[in-house]
């Protein structure tokens, strides 16, 4: 690796830190400069545009979120869809991952607001978790594995939105009832 390679990666390891910490609306130039302890002019060295660096910090966060879920359920665990869907919020609800999920629907908010490039590393994250949570899935055919990743999916970001807005009794319920629903026997 290069050593503009390893600065630039060292780069995306704090600009990542630093949007954890302080949300997208510290995704602009000079705060990520600061936090990478350089100038925006410097860091712009590193990548083609701004929506390359946003993208490749975002890209970094959606990793290391992946492995924590990996940490939680395994590669090569396959659960039902309701038990997943148990283990999916359980993790994501956990106090670990709560500056992901803040982070995450920051950038789902820009992304409804159809703000470029944010809407398409949204898809892109999205799609990485519909993968991942399809690889964790007990089912016995592709159309089920797809119907069960779109439910997950739709819980999960339901969920998500009732905890964030103080209802996590309700993101509770939600859960639970979507695990009922989709076969699982626990209240």
């Amino acid at each position: 690796m290069s050593i503009r390679d390893a600065r630039r990666e060292a780069a995306i390891e704090r600009m990542a830190d630093h949007l954890l910490e302080h949300g997208m609306a510290a995704a602009s130039l000079r705060p990520l400069a600061t936090a990478v302890g350089t100038s925006d002019r410097m860091l712009l060295y590193y990548f083609a545009s701004k929506d390359e660096l946003v993208a490749a910090t975002l890209e970094r966060v959606a990793g290391r979120l992946t492995v924590i879920l990996d940490r939680a359920i395994p590669t090569g665990t396959r659960l039902p869809p309701p038990e997943l869907l148990l283990a999916i919020w359980s993790a994501v609800g956990s106090v670990e991952l709560r500056p992901y999920m803040r982070l995450w629907l920051e950038l789902a908010a820009a992304s409804a607001r159809g703000r470029e490039p944010q809407r398409a590393i949204a898809a892109a994250i999205t799609d990485g978790f519909v993968r991942w949570t399809g690889d964790h899935l007990f089912v016995d055919r592709r159309a089920d594995r797809e119907r069960a990743c779109a439910s997950l999916l739709a819980t999960v970001e339901g969920a998500l939105f009732l905890d964030a807005i103080g209802r996590r009794d309700l993101a509770d319920m939600a859960v639970r009832n979507g695990a009922v629903a989709d076969g699982a026997a626990r209240p």
